[in-house]
């Protein structure tokens, strides 16, 4: 079974929210990639529309929206995402990861678009014991 960590940016407010997200909604982010923008359902905000902005997969290596596919690529970087140079002119040869979401994604990250209803605390805030 897939399990990603979603870390939500709120843009009003600038906080970020880290979720699990298991089961099927996890499965249905498969084959998404960076730039999609995705119902809030399935990371249990109703009402939001969530944009997918980069992830990272196992070893840490960052998700890029220009390349395509679900697979880790050794690409040679100038001064970009994936790599600083140290000095004008650097370049280096590093992996990135494609832009789709595959099961060997583990952090997806993700920005509010349109809010819903209820405010992300409330949505996110685990249900206290009735007694």
């Amino acid at each position: 079974m897939v399990e990603y960590k979603a870390v939500i940016n709120d843009v009003k407010t600038g906080r970020s929210y880290n979720v699990v997200v298991t089961g099927h909604h996890a499965n249905s982010l498969n084959g998404k990639s960076v730039g999609e923008v995705v119902d809030g359902i399935f990371v249990g905000l109703p009402g939001y529309k969530l944009k997918i902005t980069g992830g990272s997969d196992g070893n840490g290596t960052p998700m890029r929206k220009d390349l395509p596919g679900n697979r880790r690529r050794k690409l040679l970087l100038a001064e970009s995402l994936g790599f600083h140079e140290k000095y004008p002119g650097q370049r280096k040869r590093t992996a990135i990861h494609g832009a789709v979401i595959s099961d060997r994604i583990v952090q997806i990250n993700m920005a509010v678009t349109e809010y819903g209803p209820k405010s992300i605390e409330e949505s996110l805030a685990p249900e206290a014991p009735s007694e």
